[in-house]
């Protein structure tokens, strides 16, 4: 990578940064407006720690550090064909994995609430929205696991602009939650559940219309070194 291009990536990645952390103070205090302190803003933060958790594990944790160094020395190695491949093998079984996981978590959600947030007493009402909150929001874990794959790949043919983006409009997409949808729900705190399990589905539909190699995706054209993806 030449000089030039180094640093116009890292000024992309670097402005993508801070805009994040500049939208997710506006996207706090927006929370902090609208919810404010109070018993089922608690349960939100207890029941959004196992999907978080697991976002950290797969999404930015061990997986994505492991699969990217493999895949930019695959690829210099290997034709497209046989990168495509590689990346639709890792991706199914992603997919399968987490798949697996989403299910026993759902199906297990009141028997872990039990385990995770030991306070709330089984057949209070923070009980029940904390076992309904899991439910809403661990799919987030799901997609915003694939949208990290779908960005690694990116960057590994030095498309940094999606990736880096996604934050930002997570957090965009949260203030939108509070402020537009939680007062159709009647200031329910269901809303950002669903803000975040809609954003992230979105934010994987976005990064996987850069690349070939998933079945559900619109754009099939192979991403190139040079001329980069359709439409990009």
């Amino acid at each position: 990578m030449s000089g030039s291009r180094l640093l116009r990536s890292s000024a992309v990645f670097s402005s993508m940064t801070f805009l994040s952390r500049l939208s997710g103070l506006v996207r706090d205090q927006v929370y902090a407006i609208v919810f404010g302190a109070n018993p089922a803003m608690d349960v939100f933060v207890a029941a959004f720690r196992i999907p978080n958790f697991m976002r950290r594990l797969s999404a930015e944790g061990s997986f994505s550090m492991a699969f990217v160094p493999v895949l930019a020395e695959y690829k210099e190695k290997h034709g497209h064909e046989a990168v495509r491949e590689l990346i639709d093998r890792v991706a199914g079984a992603l997919l399968a994995s987490l798949l697996v996981v989403t299910a026993a978590v759902l199906l297990a959600a009141p028997w872990l609430a039990r385990l995770i947030a030991p306070g709330f007493e089984p057949g209070s009402g923070k009980y029940a929205l904390f076992v309904e909150m899991l439910r809403i929001t661990f799919p987030y874990s799901l997609f915003i696991s694939l949208a990290s794959l779908a960005g690694g790949i990116l960057n590994t043919w030095r498309r940094f602009a999606v990736p880096a983006l996604s934050p930002v409009l997570m957090n965009l997409a949260m203030i939108a939650a509070a402020l537009g949808l939680a007062p159709l729900m009647d200031g329910s705190i269901k809303a950002l559940g669903w803000g975040y399990s809609w954003r992230a589905c979105s934010s994987w539909r976005s990064s996987c219309r850069r690349w070939r190699g998933w079945a559900c995706c619109r754009d099939h054209d192979w991403i190139s070194p040079t001329r980069g993806c359709a439409g990009y």
